[in-house]
């Protein structure tokens, strides 16, 4: 080890922040010992770069109790200050106290015997207090807090810590109000907007926080540091001195000496894995997803979906307010076939109201949708009505019964038990899962939405004609079911069994030669032996009048066993749709084969 003498170090300390850092911390808290980690170095040579104006706009995310306040907003301004003493700073945190506690840290460093041997900054005794501090060569030290009225005031450095309280991350209008207040007053305090630096330093608590609103708006300096690593990262750290590189391993934790793996865990069961998504992986919303999973989705590829679908329809979720032209106006096409959806296309744009009306129709037209969905409410209302006037067709009410959040909740199943396909792929594919899978933590919500309304209405029942739903049940009836060529064959396996989970409820069927999943046909058990757990049962056949299945036989009729209802026995024959039927494609029976037409 090399020895030098205390003026070389203070030399060095004068010159080396990330030394300066560390000898302050000690300064501050002599009896906790500082734990030395290359990302403190990493965030000291990015605020060096900042002071000699290399960077301009630098963000810094890292979990809490990583020394990212120590380092931003008491080392640094009063580094600043020593090397320039003139410097005005802003520094801004979410309550006045916090704010107040670090600008007294920051004032005491300034006032310490160990720092005046250092610089010779000094401050003025005129102004000392614990919001404001001023040097003897007019440079301060502001503190504010969010909403804090800064009139008349401008700085060259403005520094943010922690704008957003954890516990209201999720209130929309705390959100709202921090990124207008950074957006509208503090923004525009820099004396120079051309050289003038912002640094914003906070651990991620939203998609729309304000580090979230003002990557949107322009190009900044983002140092992303989560707690454990998600995929390999390679840091590099330049000083004036040396540039060195650090390679970090998916799966390290951030500083194994303070918080290993195990500390890490046990605090992502304490709170939550979307607290701790956010908080220490920086990523505001779980990667496996919130309410809905990724991995849930059936897939496709596309060419390979059912040729033709039982029927092809569309979900609209509208901007709110014509005048909100920041929100998206979505359009999601989909293709029933039996009990499953397929996603067949994703329209998401900004829109003014008459390109909105426009759209609606192209994009029924393109994708010969029969039906249109549209929510009525505020602009789906109005939408609505002028559609209809216009002489547009197909066009469907949807009212819902319930919230976003809880009509998602209530379609879940759906996804979940592998009903809904996507494509493999699809430009629109990577945006449409990501924000269903982080809903309702996402910033934007109108795929979600539209989707839900989807899923809602076809779970509600999709209105048909009575008389194609009447010639369906009549074949059933005959052994004879339908394909998409149209064509009517008996139906493959008409003694079938099925069996039903004692436990869980998943129901299994026997296609002759396995047992599969009643829904995916996805292989349960070889051989014809029942698997253990499972129950044969009969699949019966649904009351005509309540829908309910489950029935005893009296003699040749059946009586449900939910209302009471009897009907009789299956008939032979068949009544034939009339010459009007037919051309309005409503379908035709003739002997003993189904044409099943498609839906106009």
């Amino acid at each position: 080890m090399v020895e030098i003498s205390a003026a070389e170090y203070r030399a060095f300390v004068r010159a080396d922040f990330y030394t300066f850092m560390h000898r302050a911390f000690r300064e501050l808290n002599p009896s906790v010992p500082f734990l030395h980690n290359w990302h403190n170095e990493l965030v000291a040579a990015k605020l060096e770069a900042c002071r000699r104006g290399k960077l301009r706009r630098l963000i810094i995310n890292e979990p809490p109790r990583s020394l990212k306040s120590h380092a931003v907003a008491v080392a640094f301004p009063a580094f600043m200050l020593g090397h320039n003493p003139s410097t005005q700073i802003i520094c801004a945190s979410y309550g006045e106290e916090l704010a107040y506690k670090h600008s007294l840290d920051c004032r005491n460093l300034m006032s310490s015997d160990w720092y005046k041997s250092l610089f010779p900054t000094r401050l003025s005794p005129q102004k000392q207090s614990a919001q404001e501090f001023v040097t003897t060569e007019n440079g301060f030290r502001l503190a504010t807090s969010v909403g804090g009225v800064l009139t008349g005031r401008g700085a060259d450095f403005i520094v943010i810590d922690d704008p957003l309280k954890p516990d209201e991350a999720l209130s929309k209008t705390q959100r709202v109000a921090v990124n207008e207040w950074f957006s509208h007053t503090l923004y525009s305090r820099l004396n120079d907007k051309s050289k003038g630096c912002i640094i914003i330093v906070m651990q991620r608590l939203h998609q729309d926080d304000l580090v979230g609103h003002m990557l949107e708006q322009e190009d900044w300096d983002l140092v992303r540091l989560p707690a454990i690593a998600e995929q390999d990262e390679t840091h590099i750290i330049r000083t004036q001195y040396r540039t060195r590189t650090v390679i970090r391993k998916a799966g390290e934790a951030l500083h194994p000496e303070r918080e290993p793996l195990p500390v890490l865990e046990h605090l992502r069961r304490t709170l939550g894995e979307y607290n701790f998504a956010g908080q220490y992986q920086q990523q505001p919303a779980p990667l496996g997803g919130g309410m809905v999973k990724a991995e849930w989705f059936k897939t496709y590829v596309p060419g390979e979906q059912p040729s033709e679908f039982d029927l092809v329809f569309q979900s609209w979720d509208t901007a709110n307010k014509n005048t909100e032209l920041n929100d998206f106006s979505v359009c999601t096409t989909w293709g029933v076939r039996e009990k499953r959806l397929y996603l067949l296309h994703v329209y998401r744009k900004r829109l003014e109201f008459p390109d909105l009306k426009r759209s609606v129709v192209q994009m029924a037209a393109e994708h010969k949708a029969s039906t249109t969905l549209i929510e009525d409410k505020a602009s789906g209302t109005q939408l609505i009505q002028d559609l209809v006037r216009e002489g547009v067709y197909g066009l469907t009410r949807y009212e819902p019964k319930m919230d976003k959040i809880m009509r998602l909740h209530s379609v879940t199943s759906t996804i979940e038990n592998g009903f809904v396909y996507v494509p493999k792929e699809a430009t629109w594919l990577v945006e449409y899962l990501y924000e269903l899978t982080t809903f309702p933590f996402s910033k934007y919500d109108d795929q979600t939405d539209s989707t839900s309304q989807a899923l809602d209405w076809v779970k509600s029942g999709i209105p048909r004609f009575g008389l194609i739903e009447y010639y369906q049940q009549e074949a059933a009836k005959l052994g004879l079911s339908t394909k998409s060529s149209g064509q009517a064959q008996l139906a493959k396996d008409p003694d079938e069994r099925i069996a039903i989970h004692n436990h869980t409820g998943r129901k299994i069927r026997w296609d002759g030669q396995h047992w599969v999943d009643f829904n995916t046909g996805e292989l349960c058990a070889n051989g014809s032996n029942l698997p253990s757990g499972f129950t044969q049962v009969e699949e019966f056949e649904p009351c005509p009048k309540c829908a309910s299945k489950g029935h005893s036989q009296v003699g040749p009729q059946k009586r449900c066993s939910q209302c009471g209802h009897q009907w009789p026995p299956v008939k032979s024959d068949i009544h034939l749709p009339t010459r009007k039927d037919v051309l309005n494609g409503t379908g035709h029976l003739q002997g003993a084969r189904l044409i099943r037409w498609r839906y106009p």
